[in-house]
């Protein structure tokens, strides 16, 4: 085995795990899933038949990964936030065949407590402000906060918010990179990185 498995957790036949990743206290992680090298996944953790999880994730403590939500390379599950894959659950009526499917993009963050509504994708390094409800696509690099979450601002790859309006045009560096960002009528894009 190339990765680490506290004695509590449960790791069903089948399922793919990376190299160098670790799972922590009370962790269930279902025979379909596939998780990528050097993820970390905090306790308590429920991952699903249907979840792929790419290298180098952190899930943080009590996230249910459900199926039908796929994780790329570097999201930044925050402790306590929350999938859905049904839109409209019942308990009396089984809705199995109605699961949306959730795409995170690369280097998204998800803030803890925040619940991303199922069908939607959050586009690569957007960050989702702690307690926040996603239900629609979030654009790339976007700072979205608040119930339902709307947009407040544009955040860099390292993580700290640019200083560009949320319309319009412009441009900045980011001071911690190097990076330039330039905002147009189609989002906001990274040039290059020095």
């Amino acid at each position: 085995m190339s990765y680490q498995v506290h004695p509590s957790a449960i790791i069903d036949d089948g399922a793919q795990i990376g190299d160098g990743s670790r799972v922590w206290h009370f962790v269930h992680v279902c025979s379909g899933a596939r998780i990528g090298k050097g993820v970390s996944l905090g306790q308590n953790v429920f991952v699903g038949n249907k979840v792929v999880i790419g290298d180098h994730c952190k899930v943080q403590n009590n996230v249910s990964v459900y199926d039908n939500v796929t994780l790329e390379e570097g999201v930044f599950c925050g402790p306590s936030m929350v999938f859905t894959n049904v839109y409209n659950p019942r308990s009396l009526i089984e809705r199995k065949s109605q699961y949306r499917d959730t795409l995170v993009k690369r280097g998204a963050t998800l803030g803890a407590n925040c619940t991303i509504v199922c069908g939607v994708t959050i586009g690569e390094f957007a960050f989702i402000g702690a307690g926040a409800v996603i239900n629609k696509d979030v654009p790339a690099y976007a700072l979205m906060v608040g119930v339902p979450a709307r947009q407040i601002g544009w955040m860099s790859e390292f993580g700290e918010q640019l200083e560009l309006p949320l319309h319009g045009e412009g441009q900045v560096t980011c001071p911690h990179t190097g990076s330039r960002y330039v905002l147009s009528g189609n989002g906001l894009n990274k040039l290059d990185a020095q």
